[in-house]
Parts: structure tokens; C-alpha cells; sequence
């Protein structure tokens, strides 16, 4: 599944294609993906121009003056900038096509992704409840600390959840608990203030390193401009399950935490 910095990376690739220009048209070739597409997408945005494409959490949104289409990529979709005359493939499901000729495309082989129209400034249900963005100002180890309290729930467990910070993956999580130092099956009330500070700076550091390096290419993903990310070159612990740890040469567990595959160093991690 795409997560925060493969989404990041997207809307970084097609922003530049995107923002000034009008949408002429848009074909909708099937509309059932998670939820259906409105079947007055192509008239509430035909002939908008796209002030700016922004993401909140895993959601794209492209800001027009008439509305915002809110888009998720869901577990397989990619949205790329494609040449003007080239012929669909059999899981490209839309098309918005711009003034000057290009084409942004959307690619969902599992139709899990959405499209979806937000009326001015309407708030969305689905942004209604997430927490704050892992890279702005407003989260770090204070933040964590207060919020775990009480619970006892895996702190792996507790920082995927998009109600705390928003955009913490499978992947980064696993990454960041291991670059924190901490195990990943501790309760989240167990982890100290200090251990936190460490644990919200290491995910800083994993999101913009990932995000810099174009996202994490797993299975199909490419960015918006149709290449490869290239941070699984730099993975600790995600997918190397018995492999020897970097640091200290202990093979690597692999435990399930909240129904996904967790890889930590038994050593390193406390």
C-alpha cells in the first residue's frame, strides 16, 4: 500500500503539471473503486482550473474554486502525468485531462483507491478525526508521550494509528522503532518521555529520508512521474525477517502486531 512518503512523492510529481492549469475533461472509465465515483465528476470539474495540489495524511487534494477533489490511492493505485494520445491500459479507471494536453492518469488494479468531490470548503468525514502530520511542527515526543498514557497498546500499534499522527506505516514504523531503540511489542504506556523524544525524532528522520529518496518500491509503486522510489535500499528491519541486524548481527524477529508483519532487533530494541 502506498504510505505517506510514496503519496508525498506522487503529489510532488504531478503538482508541477497540475497547479494553473484548467481541466478540460475528464473520462471516468470505471467508476467502482472503494466508494463509486460521482457520476457529476466530469461537470463539477471540468473547466476549473487547480489552484494547488495538496495531501493530508495518505489523501491527495487538488484545490479548485468550485471544490476539492479528495483522492486515495488505496492498495495499489498510482496517479501519474502521462503524454497526451497514450492509449489506456486495462486498469487505467480515469483520466483528467488538462489545457496544455497532458494527462493525469489513475491506475488501480484493485479499485480500493477514491475519488471523491468536496463541495467550498467542506470538511470531509474521512479528515475529520486524523491526528497531526508527522513532519510539521505540532508533533513530537511531547506529543506521544501525553497521548500514551494509559494504553496499553503496542506502541507500534499506537503510533499507526492516524488518530495520534497521521501517515506512520507498516514499513516506517518499523523503521523508526528500530532507529528509536525501542521494542516494538512495548506498551505505549511503558515508554518513557525521553524515549519518545527519540522515537518521534527517528520518525522525522525515516519520512523525509524516505521521501527524499522517492518513496519505498514495493510491488508496483512508482511516484507521479512514473519512477521508482528507491528507500527499500536503505531498509533496517522491513522485509529482512532472519536476516542479520546491521548494527549488531542478530537475526531479525518477525512477531504479527495489529494483523501486520513486525521485524525488530531483539538486541538493539528494548
Amino acid at each position: 500500500m502506498p504510505e505517506l512518503p510514496e503519496v508525498e512523492t506522487t503529489r510532488r510529481g504531478v503538482s508541477p503539471h497540475c497547479c494553473g492549469q484548467r481541466v478540460r475533461r475528464v473520462i471516468v472509465r470505471d467508476g467502482r473503486l472503494r466508494w463509486p465515483v460521482p457520476e457529476r465528476l466530469g461537470e463539477l470539474l471540468e473547466g476549473q482550473p487547480i489552484q494547488a495540489v495538496e495531501r493530508r495524511a495518505k489523501y491527495l487534494l487538488f484545490r479548485t474554486p468550485g471544490g476539492t477533489l479528495l483522492v486515495h490511492l488505496g492498495m495499489s493505485g498510482s496517479l501519474r502525468v502521462v503524454a497526451p494520445g497514450q492509449a489506456p491500459g486495462k486498469h487505467d479507471h480515469i483520466d483528467i485531462l488538462l489545457a496544455d494536453g497532458a494527462c493525469l492518469r489513475y491506475n488501480d488494479p484493485r479499485r480500493f483507491g477514491c475519488f471523491l468531490w468536496l463541495q467550498g470548503a467542506e470538511q470531509h468525514p474521512l479528515l475529520q478525526q486524523l491526528g497531526p502530520e508527522p513532519l510539521s511542527p505540532e508533533f513530537d515526543g511531547e506529543l506521544l508521550y501525553r497521548r500514551s498514557r494509559g494504553r496499553s497498546v503496542a506502541v507500534k500499534s499506537f503510533i499507526m494509528n492516524a488518530a495520534v499522527v497521521v501517515g506512520v506505516g507498516n514499513i516506517y514504523a518499523n523503521e523508526a522503532l528500530f532507529l528509536a531503540g525501542i521494542d516494538p511489542r512495548r506498551a505505549a504506556g511503558r515508554v518513557s518521555r525521553a524515549r519518545y523524544r527519540l522515537l518521534a525524532d527517528a520518525i522525522k528522520q525515516v519520512l523525509t529520508s524516505a521521501i527524499e529518496q522517492g518513496g519505498t518500491t514495493l510491488r508496483d509503486f512508482v511516484g507521479g512521474d512514473g519512477k521508482p522510489g528507491y528507500f527499500a535500499q536503505q531498509l533496517h528491519v522491513y522485509g529482512r525477517s532472519g536476516h542479520p541486524c546491521k548494527h549488531c548481527g542478530a537475526p531479525l524477529r518477525e512477531v504479527r502486531l495489529g494483523q501486520r508483519t513486525t521485524v525488530f532487533c531483539v538486541t538493539c530494541q528494548r
